[in-house]
């Protein structure tokens, strides 16, 4: 069969016209102005625009008004059904669109893509030989490690090769084999011709020509996880002492290298520490009022909302919020963790939230483990969690 005739054919102007009318009067006779969000989806089924809105009713109506040029009306122009659903505030409604864009991917959600390319993250690789890698927050490699974000990616992208020199790791492709010394082969091939300048000049241990053991190397990016977590300073202290042996021996120009380096791993490792405290800080619990008394209390825990549930009204309702505390809470987690891929995009949310919201600090609540290893979710002495006027300072990720 031709491919042409599998094709569905383009839709004329009268059809889309007439769509549009239909999609019109379903919004303005079906929708309310409240928060929610609604997605948009072509014929095959398929969403391609998710999008929130404080004032549902109005966003969904204005595009109907858009001009022919405009992205409302060129998604308008490609949608065949529209749907919604209303959601308790503002805050939810973010939360949810950020949910059905992951889910759906759709093409016509740019802003979020966008925003994650301005950062850039550390990310250790999986594997028998891992190494360290500057990545776009879209990365979606989910056995990896990401530290960050960053704001400067050539400034971590100079940080993450000078850790990389020091401690001896590959930066080769992915694809490239890996012979560690220590590995049985079927067929011995013999010691391999080394292909790579950097085992040459003794900045790689060399695991893809059986330049190290496996243990060896596994060692080294221990390493490189205890100063990226914060529980060493690496090889900065090697750097400076190397450094003062250089100068000593007036060899400047090698000093003056060493000096970098050491510099370029200082203002990662204060980045880092930034980063750690903004995550910890971004453990509270966080009461939005909502539409119609519908007011919501959320365990937000190192910026990801890990639970919700409606604010308490009765003492079982009080001691299920104890319980549900309990749980996101009371396991403990490192405050040096890695952030886990799937959490990256909400972290970043809920850090441009409270900036953007700063005054919604007020209606956060940072969580008390009592003795007996619940949470006292009635700090400052209300027994309304989350309305409390103590604000306390918060770091954004940088």
């Amino acid at each position: 069969m031709p491919r042409a005739s599998l094709l569905r054919p383009r839709p004329k102007p009268a059809e889309i016209k007439e769509r549009i009318t239909r999609l019109h009067g379903l919004v303005r006779e079906g929708t309310e102005n409240r928060p929610g969000v609604y997605q948009m989806a072509n014929e095959d089924g398929h969403v391609v625009y998710v999008g929130k809105s404080k004032r549902l009713r109005t966003r969904l109506l204005g595009y109907f008004r858009a001009a022919a040029k405009e992205k409302g009306a060129r998604i308008l122009k490609e949608s065949t059904a529209v749907s919604w659903e209303y959601c308790p505030s503002e805050f939810a409604a973010l939360l949810a669109e950020l949910r059905l864009i992951k889910r759906f991917r759709p093409k016509f959600n740019v802003v979020m893509k966008r925003d994650l390319r301005r950062y850039a993250f550390l990310q250790l690789t999986h594997g028998p030989a891992p190494k360290l890698r500057v990545v776009g927050g879209s990365a979606r490699d989910p056995q990896s490690l990401y530290y960050g974000p960053f704001t400067s990616r050539s400034r971590t992208h100079d940080a993450a090769r000078a850790l990389s020199n020091a401690l001896g790791l590959r930066d080769c492709a992915e694809d490239v084999p890996i012979v560690f010394s220590d590995q049985q082969e079927l067929f011995p091939l013999g010691r391999r011709t080394p292909g790579c300048l950097r085992f040459e000049i003794k900045r790689c241990l060399g695991p893809c020509v059986g330049g190290c053991s496996a243990s060896a190397y596994t060692e080294r990016v221990g390493l490189a996880r205890a100063f990226l977590e914060g529980h060493s300073e690496g090889p900065i202290a090697q750097f400076r002492a190397e450094m003062l042996e250089n100068s000593a021996r007036a060899e400047y120009e090698r000093a003056a290298a060493l000096r970098d380096r050491v510099k370029q791993l200082e203002i990662l490792r204060e980045q880092l520490k930034r980063l750690r405290f903004a995550l910890e800080s971004l453990s509270f619990l966080y009461t939005v009022p909502g539409h119609g008394g519908d007011d919501r209390i959320y365990l937000v825990r190192r910026g990801s909302v890990r639970a919700e549930m409606t604010v308490p009204r009765s003492e079982a309702e009080h001691e299920a919020l104890h319980r549900l505390a309990g749980e996101v809470y009371g396991p403990h987690e490192p405050a040096a963790a890695p952030v886990p891929l799937h959490e990256v995009e909400e972290v970043l949310l809920l850090s441009s939230w409270f900036q953007r919201f700063p005054d919604e600090l007020a209606r956060t609540q940072p969580f008390v483990l009592q003795q007996h290893g619940s949470p006292d979710t009635r700090a400052h002495g209300t027994d309304k969690p989350g309305r409390t006027t103590a604000s306390r300072n918060r770091t954004s990720a940088t």
